[in-house]
């Protein structure tokens, strides 16, 4: 009997835990229980997957009629003078990514995510008060700075309420809302902008304008919405908000972890990556293939759709795959690798190719593979992280969006300086082919904050 009480002391210990991997398996099941139903963890995940198309189309409300509003602010130098506007929200994001997690590891995710969506909401409505360029810029940046912790409040969530088995499919679910959001936007606030014509003329205010004071309303909706939900006991603050390990060891111990380079090195070229669809894409197929612009939407909307099912199912895979064989290395791992090698090929297959039918059928192939092998990202940040997820995930989060910043300058450059628009698809299986090589070189069973033992 004593042997037993010893052995289970011995496996608790928090050192054996870390070491062995163990925490990563006993305490996210503890969580998951006190969370409430299986009805509720996936409810919580829903109204998350709404923020996440909320706020992807807050985004696009000046990225759409960019011109317009250069024009109406009597802004020059149009396509400088934009791409500093969204470079600044993208610099605003990226840079408040680490701040923004770290508040959620302490404040909870519940109380931080609201706050977060109401302010971001109400500077989504702000910027339609701006004059020009600067100011502009500087709302917009500061908007882009107060989205910088949804989606770590987001994965906080899942791994306090979802059990290590349920983890990789609840990212896809994230993943896919992200990637909806994101495919929608354009559309919405587009036909959003043509509904609202009439009123701006008679009310004196620029149409754009009229469209971001209606697009701040979805989101301050949705905090009342999550609030009225979810009580504080489903998402409880964790117990890393009494942690009183200071900030600067966090960051020691993340940025000497070889693991955690390698996931942020991977984040920053599949983001950098996958950004290609959403600046250059449709430019890249009425420049190579000889489309319209309606055509080349229409187009590019298959690539979209693409992604959502590969975030889907990549989630589901991963994580049959971990309760089949029980192996993180294949379940996270594999599928990560085997993704980004195949989006790589099927992307320069796609060069070979006259038919555009075809080519558009490898690229959306390329990308449901990206997406299927990228959701491994967002569950091994999460099951990284420990007591402290949302921290790790808004580091690799935020390296990404530097990828994200340098894509779009690089591959311009290229195809200026060269003259050829297959570079950027040449480019883009480059980065995939490398990102499946960190992949390969990561650890998946790192756990850099283990939890406490139970009986503190």
């Amino acid at each position: 009997m004593s042997s037993i009480r010893m052995s289970c002391r011995f496996r608790s210990h928090p050192l054996i835990r870390y070491k062995f991997g163990l925490s990563a398996y006993a305490v996210p099941v503890s969580l998951a229980k006190n969370a409430g139903t299986q009805l509720m963890r996936y409810l919580i995940l829903a109204l998350f997957f709404l923020m996440a198309g909320i706020a992807y189309v807050q985004r696009a409300a000046i990225s759409v009629p960019a011109s317009q509003v250069a024009s109406d602010l009597q802004i020059t130098h149009f396509e400088e003078s934009m791409g500093f506007v969204q470079s600044a929200w993208y610099l605003g994001y990226a840079l408040l990514q680490i701040p923004a997690g770290r508040l959620a590891d302490r404040w909870g995710c519940r109380r931080s995510i609201v706050l977060y969506c109401l302010l971001w909401s109400l500077a989504t409505a702000t910027t339609g008060f701006v004059s020009g360029l600067w100011s502009l810029s500087g709302s917009w940046f500061l908007m882009g700075a107060l989205q910088a912790g949804a989606f770590p409040c987001a994965a906080l969530a899942i791994a306090q309420i979802f059990p290590v088995s349920e983890r990789a499919r609840a990212s896809g679910i994230l993943a896919a809302g992200m990637t909806v959001g994101a495919a929608a936007a354009p559309a919405i606030v587009a036909r959003l902008l043509g509904v609202l014509q009439p009123a701006a003329t008679s009310t004196g205010f620029f149409v754009w304008q009229l469209s971001l004071f209606l697009l701040a309303i979805p989101g301050i909706l949705w905090c009342f919405l999550f609030v009225g939900i979810v009580p504080e006991s489903k998402l409880p603050v964790r117990p890393s908000a009494q942690s009183t390990l200071p900030f600067r060891l966090m960051l020691r111990r993340m940025l000497a972890s070889k693991s955690l380079a390698l996931l942020c090195a991977q984040q920053f070229l599949r983001a950098a990556g996958m950004v290609f669809f959403v600046s250059w894409f449709p430019s890249f197929l009425q420049k190579t293939r000889g489309v319209d612009l309606k055509t080349s939407a229409d187009l590019s909307s298959w690539v979209g759709i693409g992604g959502v099912i590969g975030s889907l199912t990549g989630g589901l895979a991963s994580d049959l795959l971990l309760q089949l064989t029980g192996n993180r290395r294949l379940a996270r791992q594999g599928l990560a690798v085997s993704g980004m090698l195949l989006c790589s090929l099927l992307m320069l297959a796609s060069m070979k190719v006259a038919d555009i039918r075809i080519a558009i059928f490898l690229i959306t192939a390329g990308v449901f593979c990206a997406t299927f092998g990228g959701v491994s990202g967002y569950t091994v940040a999460i099951e990284f992280g420990g007591q402290q997820t949302a921290t790790v995930f808004s580091m690799m989060n935020m390296v990404g969006n530097f990828g994200a910043m340098l894509f779009p300058l690089v591959s311009g450059w290229l195809t200026a300086r060269f003259n050829n628009w297959n570079l950027m698809i040449l480019l883009f299986a480059g980065i995939m082919a490398v990102d499946a090589v960190c992949w390969a070189l990561l650890n998946p069973r790192t756990q850099l904050f283990p939890d406490p033992p139970a009986d503190s």
